[in-house]
This record gives C-alpha cells, structure tokens and sequence, in this order.
C-alpha cells in the first residue's frame, strides 16, 4: 500500500520575512522557516479575508468575491462583516472532500459560521458564536475554555490586557493541535497563528525598539509563540513520509506613520456627501443620493453609478469620465509632501472573473507606512487613532519544504490541490465562475 502523503499549512498572519530574519536570533523555531524562507505578495486589498479566502479557494477575489472586510447592501447601504457564506466559488477542502482526502483546519480567516466539509474545522476571524464555529459540532464540547479572539477593542488601548489575551488565545491554539492532530486521520492540516497580526497593530515599534516600555513583554510573548511554532514543528517531525510543509503570512507588516482615509479625501474633494451625520464610522446609510463616490475599508472606491445603485446618479458616461480624474487625484495624494499611492488601479487591472461585478471601481495600494482606511464619520483625512502598525502588500514570510515559490496567496491553494494531483478545479476563472452563475445586479451585495 503507497504510504499516505500529509501536507501541513502553517499561517504566521501578518508576518514580514524582514522581521522574521530580526527576530530569529532570539527565536529558535522561527529560525529554521527564516533560513530557507523567501516572500509572497499578497492580494489586494492586503486584508486577511482576501488573502486566506485567496489561499482556501486557489482563486482570487474576481472567483471568490471576497473583497475587503466589509459587505454593502446595495439597496439599502447597509454595511456588515464578511463570513463564509459570501465566498462564491469551492474552497480546496471541498475539491480535497471529493477526492476522499480529509482536512482538519484550525483558526482560517472568513470560514465561519462553519461548514460541512470532509473533515474537521474550527473557524477563524471574524467567528462570533462558539456553536456556530466548529465542524463537526461535538468539537464544541472537545474544545473547552476556547478562546476564538483577543478583545482588541479593549486591548487598543491597554496593552497589558490585550497581551493577556493574545496569550490565551494561543493557548486556545495549542489546545485544538493536541486535540485534532494525534490519530492522523487527515491528509491535510491547516492552523493559522493570527495572534502576530493583533500584536502589530498596536505595538508594532516595540518588537525591534529595545528602550519601548513594551519591548520587554511582547518578547516575552514571541516567545511563547515560538514555543507552539516548535511544537507544531516537532508534530510534523514525527510524522512518516511522504510530507510536506508550507508556512505562509497574508501580508507583511510596517511601523505606521498616518492613517489614510479615503472617505475624507472624497469628502473634501466634494465627490462623497453625506445627507446626515454618520452615527458611526461603519454608518454607510449616511450617503447622500447626490454623492458621486464612496469607499470600503480600506481603499476601495466605487462609484454611485445608476447602473450599480437604485439611488445612484452617475451614467455610464459621467462614470467613464470620473474615473480617471478620482485615479489621478488619489495618485497625487501627498504626506508631509510624500506620495501616499503606491499605485490607484482600476477594477479591470486586478479583476477579470465571474465576480468582476462586484469588485470596486478603484482599489487603492499605499506606500509602506500609510494605512488606508474609509470610515464614515472621520472629517480628517490623515491622523492615527491608537495603531501603531499597518499592513503591506510586500514581503510576507513563505517557506515550502519542496522549494516551491508562490507569486500570490491564490497559489498556494493551486499548489495544494497539484500537490494531491487534483487539476480540475486549477483553470481560469471562467471555468470556476461556470459552476457558480451570476445573476446580474439584482439585489447586489459587494462584499
């Protein structure tokens, strides 16, 4: 009987590669991925749902249609969190399912409320109910005193507590390991670390300032955090052969200089109104009818077209005509007299698939040290409100056992599925976007 093939994926989100390489001397486990890693680009927007839904479905956000945290209803503008039931197209673990492959995945990004699959899953952010987040439901009452986030509301402005909880949800992490790993029935395993991302965040200059009154601590964190990378390690160690291992982050990260909000920018420039005051910055209702554009977390701009609003008041031609001129002024955007636009592209230069109709007319990429954000009630277009760290599109931490390099996080899962020699999900969007039709605009939901 050929021995059975076992593939790890291990998420380290938010993870750069250059500070991967500083904290290795310190951080022995960490070292082993850093001294044969190299990088994968992230796709855009860098958001985590983007990313890991990119990695769990082998596709990009034009199949998939999972582009940014938040979804907008377009008839009413009501705005929520994107889940697993907004990802359009199969995911690797259903391809796998069919081919009597079992996965067993821990803490992936945007697959709650959880769904069946050939396997075992407990879901990752944003999962709000415990009953809801696991597959198959007894792992409810297998996995006692789980924790699914850190409370970063609180924890952005106390760093003592948030430290607390990023502890204990990787204790939360190590639990489910012990508890789905050890009989090794799956072919596939999947545990994504996002405690990294929720550090950074909001304490980013103190993983490299030695003289931050939080140096200390969150060292004192990275090491516990190395210790469950060693753990997992030392699993797949054991393992028989054949195996293979891949540890990947969705994004890299930098030290922030300013927020950037686009909404503001849109504001001030007289193409985004509001017909009241938005009671809060997730209060999309508040555009007015006469506003030309508006944005999404972080940078995504749409235009208020007829064609894609009930209230929108843009023709095709006024829409063709407006687009350049938004794409060249948010281009020209400057800081201190620094350029913040890495690049403004246009939904056709990133989004050619079956979901291209939901994908925002411009998405924008900032330079290092800019994070773009599009809130409702901000009247400022530049400031910082208690983060320290911001995301890039560049530089994520990859290593593969095999040597194989990725360009982007789609093909990741691409690779997954070639690894276990399943090529008919792996074609161009077309073929995916056929086994899920559109259905126009109708009641369009741009998520």
């Amino acid at each position: 009987m050929e021995a059975r093939s076992r593939l790890l994926l291990l998420g380290l989100d938010g993870l750069p590669l250059s500070l991967a390489r500083d904290l290795a001397p310190e951080l022995p486990n960490l070292a082993r991925i850093v001294a044969k890693a190299g990088t994968v680009e992230a796709e855009l927007p860098e958001l985590s749902p983007v990313n890991w839904t990119s990695l769990a479905t082998g596709q990009g956000p034009e199949v998939h249609g999972v582009f940014g945290f938040s979804r907008l209803q377009a008839e009413s503008f009501d705005l929520s969190i994107v889940c697993a039931e907004d990802v359009a197209c199969p995911t690797i673990f259903d391809h796998l399912g069919k081919h009597g492959l079992i996965s067993r995945v821990i803490n992936l990004p945007n697959t709650y409320p959880a769904r069946p699959l050939r396997g075992m899953l407990v879901s990752g952010f944003v999962a709000e109910q415990w009953e809801q987040s696991v597959y198959p439901p007894f792992l409810a009452h297998a996995l006692p005193e789980y924790q699914l986030e850190a409370d970063t509301i609180r924890g952005a402005d106390d760093p003592a507590f948030l430290l607390q909880e990023l502890h204990n949800t990787l204790r939360s992490r190590r639990q489910a390991v012990e508890r789905l790993w050890p009989d090794l029935d799956w072919d596939v395993f999947v545990v994504v670390l996002t405690e990294t991302d929720r550090l950074f965040h909001f304490l980013y200059p103190a993983m490299t300032d030695s003289s931050h009154p939080w140096h200390a601590p969150c060292r004192s964190f990275l090491q516990e955090w190395d210790r469950l990378i060693g753990r997992i390690l030392g699993l797949w160690d054991a393992l028989p052969g054949p195996k293979r291992l891949m540890v990947m982050a969705d994004h890299g990260f930098t030290t922030l200089r300013t927020e950037v909000d686009v909404n503001a920018w849109l504001r001030h420039n007289g193409f985004l109104r509001l017909s009241t005051p938005a009671k809060d910055e997730w209060d999309a209702t508040a555009i007015a009818p006469e506003s030309a554009a508006f944005a999404l977390d972080p940078g995504r701009v749409y235009l208020h077209t007829r064609e894609r609003f009930p209230s929108g008041i843009l023709s095709p031609n006024e829409a063709k005509q407006l687009l350049p001129q938004l794409k060249q002024g948010l281009e020209a955007l400057t800081f201190n007299g620094e350029r913040v636009m890495e690049r403004v592209f246009t939904k056709e230069e990133l989004y050619r698939g079956p979901q291209q109709y939901r994908a925002p007319d411009l998405v924008c990429l900032a330079r290092e040290g800019f994070d773009l954000k599009a809130k409702f009630d901000r009247e400022q277009i530049f400031g910082t409100f208690g983060r320290t760290g911001a995301h890039t599109a560049h530089g994520a931490i990859f290593y593969d056992s095999h040597g194989w390099s990725p360009e982007r996080m789609r093909h990741i899962g691409q690779e997954v599925l070639r690894h276990f020699n399943i090529s008919e999900s792996i074609g161009s969007p077309t073929d995916v976007g056929s086994l899920f039709p559109t259905n126009g605009a109708a009641g369009l939901i741009l998520a």
